[in-house]
């Protein structure tokens, strides 16, 4: 049985919607049927590329109740919860039922730009109140403030409860720096599909991935390779799939995934606004692409 921290490959869910916006049901068990035969190690359910600022809580219940059932403990499942006010964020870790559930992913608070001790403080507090281990999630280009390496060391160092960061700064020399620091307990996860493979030479601990909603074989071997020290073989995977990852990512995210998930037949490309549908352009580039990654 896989135990915390989350390592290996983790599939950061997509929600899918209907035709008339309600969440697609049906969809959400295929997709998660989908991952698990594709050989994932972990769910990630309503991170970033759930959509789950569109998602009322009562939803966010539901979209949980339903995976849990799907994967009925074939896998460990992280659930995302967090935001920009700490006693509403910590209201709702009160509110949701965690059986089953094995961590939980919160993210940098948004908007009102803490400072380091702000984050600090915010993330103790989560950390306390949560009954399962608690995995930051560092994404700036989202959130505007950025979680440093001296943070994110003491979090871990002060909060046994914390044991791992989802790490989307971009920023290796950052990343670097926790890895070197980082007590026994806690591990840096990459949160970038294109850089899951320096991530892991670095001594990361895998990746939560968005293009595993689509290919969770070929991501998931890649990951696998790399756990094995076979860099080589990981390497031959990761510069086959470069060219997509570009192309999966260049409108935003879950966008582009959404798109290839119904080039693949997997779900429909429906979102809530203020996200629409790629471009023209991007969808016909993706499907030429998906063709050649079926290949990998």
């Amino acid at each position: 049985m896989h135990t915390y921290p989350f390592t290996g490959t983790g599939v950061a869910l997509v929600t899918p919607f209907t035709q008339d916006l309600k969440i697609d049901f049906d969809a959400l068990e295929s997709i998660v049927n989908h991952v698990i035969d594709g050989k994932v190690d972990y769910l990630v359910v309503l991170g970033t590329t759930g959509e789950t600022p569109t998602l009322s809580f009562e939803e966010k219940c539901l979209v949980l109740k339903k995976v849990l059932e799907v994967n009925a403990n074939r896998l460990p499942v992280l659930y995302g919860i967090g935001g920009n006010h700490t006693a509403e964020v910590c209201d709702a870790i009160e509110k949701t039922d965690f059986s089953g559930v094995q961590g939980l992913l919160s993210v940098v608070p948004y908007y009102n730009k803490p400072s380091q001790e702000g984050l600090i403080r915010h993330f103790s507090v989560i950390a306390e109140k949560s009954p399962v281990p608690v995995v930051l999630y560092n994404v700036p280009t989202r959130t505007v403030t950025n979680l440093n390496a001296e943070t994110a060391l003491t979090l871990a160092r002060e909060c046994p409860n914390i044991v791992a960061v989802k790490e989307a700064s971009g920023n290796l020399g950052q990343m670097m720096e926790i890895l070197k620091g980082a007590p026994e307990h806690f591990s840096l996860i990459s949160g970038d599909d294109g850089l899951t493979l320096p991530i892991m030479a670095m001594g990361g601990a895998g990746v939560i991935s968005v293009a595993a909603n689509a290919f969770p074989a070929q991501i998931s071997s890649m990951v696998r390779l790399a756990s094995s020290g076979d860099f080589e073989g990981a390497r031959k995977i990761h510069y086959a799939l470069m060219d997509f990852y570009a192309a999966l990512f260049c409108e935003g995210n879950p966008v582009g995934v959404k798109a290839v998930m119904e080039i693949l037949g997997i779900c429909g490309n429906i979102f809530r606004l203020p996200l629409v549908p790629v471009s023209k352009q991007t969808y016909e580039r993706l499907k030429s692409l998906s063709e050649y990654v079926k290949t990998i």
